[in-house]
């Protein structure tokens, strides 16, 4: 299970990779990209503080409901024949 993560995780950095040294010897940044779509880092930055300022809470009180619950069917279940 492990080694397959391992595995996309190192593939996808080789063509990342590769991919980067193309784009760069034609000349083709990041910022570049980037500002094509008009984005910049300082707006990708209120988008993600944003993003997690309306989650969070909401990530926190469902918490408060499904944390109880499964402690309570983690501690209730049968014993495992390991």
């Amino acid at each position: 299970m492990i080694y397959r993560l391992l595995s996309m995780v190192l593939k996808i950095l080789l063509a990342s990779l590769l991919v980067g040294v193309a784009l760069s010897s034609l000349d083709i940044s990041a910022s570049n990209v980037l500002e094509d779509f008009g984005l910049t880092p300082e707006r990708i930055f209120n988008f993600a503080r944003r993003g997690i300022n309306w989650a969070l809470p909401h990530i926190i009180l469902g918490a408060l409901i499904t944390v109880p619950i499964w402690l309570v069917m983690y501690l209730f279940r049968p014993p495992r024949g390991d």
